[in-house]
């Protein structure tokens, strides 16, 4: 017997069916007795292995420092997204399962609100949920609305605490728990992992953690950096941030895991140049930055296209192309749509719309759709408040062809001789394909098969429509 050798399962509910017994790291030996079915608690020998240092208990609970990570057998290639929900995130700037975000924003801006759909609608196997140094109310609102978060198996709605594991250090707790609780957070998700579960962590917020760091940096007469910080901020972020990734766990059967980490940073005001701000952001490989304006606009997600970022791109296009063997292309085009409307809008506020040429006002246009139509949506909703890749695809796949045929509508004018205008487009024939592109978000989500093929289908008949109907004006 060595160390992640599987000695038997528990079951635990319904989202967490297998909790397997191990033996733990650094065991090795021969088994003396063999576990057998039964009750047990986490104190009881649930069987005995023969070490060269002796005779080894084997329980229902591992002993671990948590400052050390838990060996595994090699870390692999990621592969899969980390699939969130949230349309923003999982188009534009998707991570893996396995890898290493930061969530910098400043108060208000839905930090907790993207912790809260991850928790719900990833296709992560279990999620660790650290509040570190955080107000006390915000934790409680946290044990409160958690419960409430339901999720379905089946036909039957679950409460997401059932995959959820909690540790609380709020800002009135002692310093030291305060800066062990991150550390509490990743070994406990590394535990899950080695059972060869997908495991999202949740830092929030990794700043507060910092703060706790400084203040025992500066009990201890530590030469103080950058706003008091101590000098090895950095090093210590990047350890901790090197504990995510996907695995092969130790012992027999052999399974693979994984840790996706996901810090939320509160930077002072807003300000992204912060200390914590900027060591994270040279070590973690997804930015996904919060803007105040934002959310102040009621825009939410709050995530500022123009700042956010995914250096996941490259891994994640061959599973990608398996669900549309275009969706990198729409992906290029969304960028490249909200970049020159970034442009087009400092033209605009100088001398006015009028001075623009019709493909730049058809950009302007289908801009604006993205942003309201694509880019936001409603927790509080039914068919918004999760969207599967499925029907994030296929929004983007409609969007982008209504974009090429409105550029290709107003630099061809076919058989027509009338000049072709988006003002012409809007208030003729376009009204109605724009009404149906706003209608898109109204498919409920669905696990159903047949609910999803039907969805489908009538989304790419919706792609088809546009086509058409353009083809037919043009040919008048």
């Amino acid at each position: 017997m060595s160390g992640g050798y599987k000695l038997g399962t528990v079951n635990e509910n319904a989202l967490f069916t297998d909790h397997i017994i191990m033996v733990e790291p650094g065991v090795e030996g021969t088994l003396i007795n063999v576990p057998k079915d039964g009750e047990y608690n986490v104190t009881q020998t649930l069987c005995q292995v023969q070490t060269s240092k002796g005779v080894k208990d084997c329980r229902l609970s591992h002993m671990w420092p948590v400052r050390k990570p838990r060996p595994v057998i090699e870390k692999v290639k990621a592969d899969k997204p980390l699939l969130t929900g949230q349309r923003v995130l999982d188009a534009l700037y998707p991570s893996t399962l396995g890898g290493t975000c930061a969530i910098p924003g400043a108060f208000g801006c839905g930090k907790t609100c993207i912790s809260q759909a991850l928790s719900k609608y990833s296709n992560a196997d279990c999620v660790v949920y650290v509040g570190c140094g955080e107000r006390g109310n915000e934790m409680a609102e946290v044990l409160e609305e958690f419960p409430a978060l339901k999720t379905k198996v089946g036909d039957e709605e679950h409460s997401i605490m059932k995959r959820t594991c909690l540790v609380a250090n709020t800002s009135n707790m002692p310093v030291a728990a305060r800066e062990a609780s991150i550390y509490t957070g990743i070994t406990l998700a590394e535990y899950f992992r080695d059972m060869g579960k997908n495991v999202a962590m949740m830092a929030d917020s990794t700043s507060r953690w910092a703060e706790a760091l400084r203040e025992i940096s500066g009990r201890l007469a530590e030469m103080p950096a950058d706003q008091g910080f101590p000098a090895h901020l950095g090093s210590k972020l990047a350890q901790f941030y090197e504990r995510a990734g996907k695995v092969q766990c130790l012992g027999l059967p052999d399974r693979e895991g994984s840790i996706s980490i996901v810090g939320a940073v509160s930077p002072p005001g807003g300000d992204f140049s912060d200390p914590v701000t900027a060591a994270t952001l040279e070590i973690v490989q997804v930015f996904w930055g919060l803007d105040k304006k934002l959310a102040q606009r009621k825009h939410f997600p709050s995530v500022n296209w123009n700042i956010s970022h995914s250096a996941y791109d490259k891994v994640l296009t061959e599973y990608f192309n398996s669900m549309d063997k275009d969706f990198m292309t729409y992906k290029k085009t969304f960028k490249t749509i909200l970049q020159l409307e970034n442009d087009l809008i400092e033209i605009v506020q100088l001398v006015g719309k009028d001075s623009l040429g019709e493909d730049q006002k058809a950009t302007l246009k289908v801009a604006e759709l993205i942003k309201e139509e694509f880019l936001q949506q409603n927790v509080f909703s039914d068919h918004d408040c999760n969207c599967p890749l499925w029907k994030t695809i296929r929004m983007m796949k409609v969007i982008c062809i209504f974009y090429e045929q409105c550029k290709k509508a107003v630099s061809d004018q076919g058989t027509s001789n009338k000049p072709m205008t988006m003002a012409y487009i809007e208030t003729n024939f376009g009204g109605p394909i724009i009404k149906k592109i706003s209608d898109m978000k109204r498919y409920l989500p669905s696990t159903d098969p047949e609910t999803i093929e039907k969805s489908c289908k009538e989304l790419d008949d919706l792609a088809d429509f546009i086509e058409s109907e353009f083809r037919r004006v043009m040919n008048q």
